[in-house]
């Protein structure tokens, strides 16, 4: 039986280790390598060639959608799926558009990994439904633009339009309308559901020393 060549990108050992301990359980997978960070990823996909890639998408030094970018480039036929804990869109569509062929939450590792390999191996996609429908509720909507994303991270931050003005070298009329136009391509009514909506969807993130973002209250 041919063996499908696995190797994991993930810089959490506890998934690798589980990881590994269900492929060890199937005659037709083999885990040949792993990688910590996307720099090593890259590195030990050159040297192994593995038959499918298993990539997270956050990890140190170059992230996934990088190294999927990378190992695309040098290799145009390689298999990758992406790993993550994220639901957002913008991601899904990130790591598609860098060419991964699979994207698959850690949540459904249980009931999809094998299946996803497996199809991915075969010359398939595989997106699961939830993802699909998510992506295709956005396929028409307009994207914020990188400023309006900086506007919309000061805003999470809690910062005043006159703080946001400073810190961008803009006036603070230009911040109002960049929140003006953020509040109609995201659907959402006022600043704080517009960081909701961005959270959910992927435009902007958590760092790992915070719980939840702070936001600034529109002002009166």
């Amino acid at each position: 039986m041919r063996q499908i060549r696995v190797m994991i990108a993930d810089d959490h050992p506890l998934l690798i280790e589980g990881v590994a301990s269900v492929l060890d359980t199937q005659a037709d997978m083999a885990l040949v390598c792993e990688a910590s960070d996307g720099y090593e990823a890259v590195a030990q996909f050159q040297a192994m060639r593995p038959d499918v890639v298993l990539m997270d998408l956050q990890m140190p030094r170059m992230d996934g959608i990088g190294a999927t970018r990378e190992i695309r480039r040098l290799c145009p036929d390689a298999r990758v799926i992406v790993l993550t804990t994220y639901r957002g869109d913008v991601q899904a569509l990130s790591a598609l558009t860098a060419g991964a062929r699979g994207y698959l939450l850690k949540s459904m590792l249980r009931a999809e990994l094998l299946t996803a390999i497996r199809e991915v191996f075969g010359g398939k996609r595989w997106i699961p439904a939830l993802i699909a429908k998510t992506l295709a509720a956005h396929v028409t909507d307009e994207t914020p633009t990188n400023r309006e994303l900086q506007v919309l991270d000061r805003v999470a931050a809690g910062l005043t339009n006159k703080r946001i003005a400073n810190e961008l070298g803009i006036a603070p009329d230009t911040v109002k309308a960049h929140i003006k136009s953020l509040l109609a391509k995201l659907n959402a009514s006022d600043r704080t559901h517009a960081v909701t909506i961005a959270l959910r969807r992927g435009f902007m993130q958590l760092s790992a020393a915070d719980d939840e973002p702070r936001i600034d209250r529109p002002a009166g």
